[in-house]
């Protein structure tokens, strides 16, 4: 069976609030380069082949184009311009898919995704129309009935989501086509709530979301 056509909706249309930087998170220098090319490397390194699209902050169009030709960075791609919520945001992306795919929608603030990690989605969605990575918690988890009350949960019925999540893109593109819900927290729950089934692969634990000040020097380290 001949592999499916691939694209990557690279989602960097958050401003990074929490960052406390006066540039997007994903715009931020990280051993050397800014941190979404760190993670573009990573698909492009997997598959050179792989269609780019990237949604991007409307206001972030024209530095984005100052810091490709800075960083030499000239891989063809597609840019979009993000929406109020991730929802929106890649349905946007979603909108420049052009035939019958693969779609791996990812963070552009998780550059620490591995090759493996990529690998082994593409090849369940490949199989099977969808797959998303998870890690199980190192810690011991609660659940928080409501106020004070809380209970124990196994940490074997858990698992932390990351991204790449990798669609069909038929199941993705009917997945989008419903109503906005403010409980669509990932493209999983999208497509989830749309009836598909959701396939859990095996992730990386490095695989973390550069959020805090704190997250940017461990990938620091790890990148280096």
């Amino acid at each position: 069976m001949s592999k499916k056509h691939r694209y990557l909706i690279l989602v960097a249309g958050g401003r990074g609030l929490r960052m406390g930087a006066s540039v997007p998170k994903q715009f931020l220098l990280i051993a050397g380069r800014p941190l979404i090319f760190h993670t573009i490397d990573k698909f492009l390194d997997y598959d050179p082949a792989i269609e780019l699209i990237i949604v991007l902050p409307e206001k972030n169009t024209t530095e984005w184009e100052a810091m490709c030709s800075r960083y030499g960075f000239t891989h063809d791609h597609d840019i979009i311009q993000g929406g109020r919520e991730r929802y929106n945001s890649v349905s946007r992306g979603l909108s420049l898919i052009r035939q019958e795919s693969l779609v791996a929608v990812h963070d552009a603030v998780r550059p620490l995704v591995s090759r493996e990690t990529i690998e082994r989605c593409f090849s369940r969605a490949e199989k099977d129309g969808t797959a998303v990575p998870f890690i199980s918690p190192a810690e011991s988890v609660r659940e928080i009935i409501t106020g004070d009350i809380n209970h124990s949960i196994p940490r074997d019925k858990v698992a932390l989501i990351q991204t790449p999540q990798i669609f069909r893109s038929d199941i993705l593109l009917t997945s989008y086509a419903r109503v906005y819900d403010p409980g669509f927290t990932d493209d999983a729950s999208v497509v989830e709530d749309a009836g598909y089934e959701i396939n859990l692969v095996e992730g990386n634990r490095e695989n973390i979301k550069i959020t805090t000040a704190e997250d940017l020097l461990i990938a620091e380290t790890l990148l280096a």
